[in-house]
């Protein structure tokens, strides 16, 4: 589903002479291709399923906020003003994130349905938001409220 998306996104960004969403959109098939031909050598024919879109997608939005850093330090605000665009361009395929009050009802309800009471369940507790909230949450600043529940 998330392949048609990003097919049709291409094509209306193309009719529109949409430059900045067309080239971002051509760099999300293009990873998805890479990852695809990856996956290929895993007896895996059908490619990437959507978590794992979601996923790649999530980690490109992570990379382009790092870079925004790394480019404001460097006095670089054009480049940055590049990469905020491009975020906005690639959240428009993830579903809506969740807040922090969310997130943090959300990382107790895991908790609670797994009976995690310290942190040798913080890798089983991690696996459960991942397979429940893909696309949906930060796992970086999930993972360190999770270690803070489970301290």
């Amino acid at each position: 589903m998330l392949r048609e998306q990003l097919a049709d996104a291409l094509k209306v960004a193309m009719k529109a002479r949409d430059q900045i969403t067309v080239s971002t959109v051509r760099l999300i098939l293009a990873a998805l291709k890479d990852r695809d031909i990856a996956t290929r050598g895993q007896d895996r024919d059908d490619g990437l399923v959507d978590d794992e879109i979601l996923h790649m997608l999530t980690t490109m939005v992570r990379q382009r906020r790092e870079s925004i850093a790394l480019y404001e330090q460097g006095k670089r605000d054009d480049l940055a003003a590049r990469e905020a665009i491009e975020i906005v361009v690639i959240e428009r395929f993830l579903p809506r994130q969740l807040d922090e009050a969310e997130t943090s009802a959300a990382i107790g309800q895991v908790i609670d349905e797994l009976g995690a009471v310290s942190l040798k369940d913080m890798g089983r507790t991690m696996g459960a938001l991942k397979e429940k909230y893909a696309g949906q949450m930060d796992f970086a600043k999930a993972s360190g409220l999770v270690k803070q529940r489970l301290a």
